[in-house]
């Protein structure tokens, strides 16, 4: 019973919110928008920020789940 209930509670932690996430996403783009425009490529500014490297993840996941809102970065 109690590996039972460790096992539901994993999955549950396993789960994502993707709209809560992709929002998150959307803001944090907007944030490091000014580096890429400045000339900072894509990877040197995830190699940089874990949240980056995370929402570039969370896009890829949704973009091939076909949530809605994904976009690609």
């Amino acid at each position: 019973m109690a590996m039972l209930a460790l096992i539901a509670s994993r999955a549950d932690a396993a789960m994502i919110d993707w709209q809560a996430e992709l929002q998150r996403c959307r803001t944090l783009r907007e944030n490091v928008a000014p580096l890429l425009q400045a000339g900072e490529g894509i990877s040197a500014v995830g190699r940089s920020n874990r949240s980056v490297r995370r929402c570039i993840w969370i896009q890829r996941m949704a973009m091939r789940k076909k949530i809605p809102g994904a976009e690609a970065w």
